[in-house]
């Protein structure tokens, strides 16, 4: 059996990028730690739930990672955060100044709307509504 364990996330500072994501979206800090040997810090974050998925936030270490800081996918959408009611999560993002570059709507398979994070990467909000996990 195998799952993936961690997608890695560029980000450009580990504290602005932990405090986007737990507290703006509320994900999980699971694990923030030094590593001197190479002067970095593994930190890795995940939302709150059964997954088993989880970012790891790793700064941009050299010139050839910094263009690729919000722009992971090439300007698609990068990831998506399945929620079990869109209408809460949707609410509470908009609340705390998430920035929806797609407004809300119904699909076959769900509703969806799709936001930016801190850097500009872009992600699907959605609630499966079709039965898939």
């Amino acid at each position: 059996m195998q799952s993936i364990a961690h997608v890695a996330l560029v980000v450009r500072d580990y504290d602005e990028a932990i405090d986007f994501y737990v507290n703006r979206l509320r994900f999980e800090l699971v694990e923030d730690t030094y590593q001197p040997e190479q002067d970095k810090r593994w930190v890795v974050v995940r939302p709150p739930g059964d997954g088993t998925t989880s970012l790891l936030l790793a700064r941009a270490a050299t010139p050839q990672q910094e263009p690729f800081i919000g722009n992971q996918a090439g300007g698609r959408i990068f990831l998506f955060l399945r929620t079990d009611d869109f209408h809460r999560d949707y609410a509470a993002m908009v609340e705390v100044g998430i920035r929806f570059v797609r407004e809300p709507k119904l699909a076959p398979y769900g509703i969806v709307a799709v936001f930016e994070d801190l850097y500009g990467n872009l992600w699907d909000l959605i609630q499966f509504t079709d039965g898939r996990r």
